[in-house]
């Protein structure tokens, strides 16, 4: 599921903004509302990206969240040629907002 930006800055608060950590230098955001994931989106219908985690964090300002992370998942052991997992190798870190902008 998807929510636009706009309407994102109209919640009270959301649960969790999530910062997922998708390439070398490409990161998007989610955020979990009433127990569903919601990818934030801008007014064209696209995904909110940015090359750095402070320009996501500027955009989401007006965001009040309960909680807000990095989230990274590694897709070393299969670029290496590594056993298939049978668990996650999900990294979740807490992130707070410094206010670099």
């Amino acid at each position: 599921m998807a929510i636009e930006l706009s309407k994102l800055n109209k919640y009270f608060s959301v649960d969790k903004l999530i910062f997922h950590s998708v390439d070398l230098s490409l990161y998007q955001v989610s955020a979990i509302i009433d127990g569903q994931e919601h990818y934030v989106t801008n007014g064209k219908n696209q995904f909110l990206r940015a090359a750095n985690v402070i320009d996501l964090q500027k955009l989401l300002k007006d965001v009040t969240a309960k909680e807000s992370v990095l989230r990274h998942t590694s897709a070393y052991d299969e670029m290496v040629g590594g056993p298939e997992k049978t668990f996650s190798n999900l990294l979740e870190v807490p992130l707070a907002d410094n206010k670099l902008y």
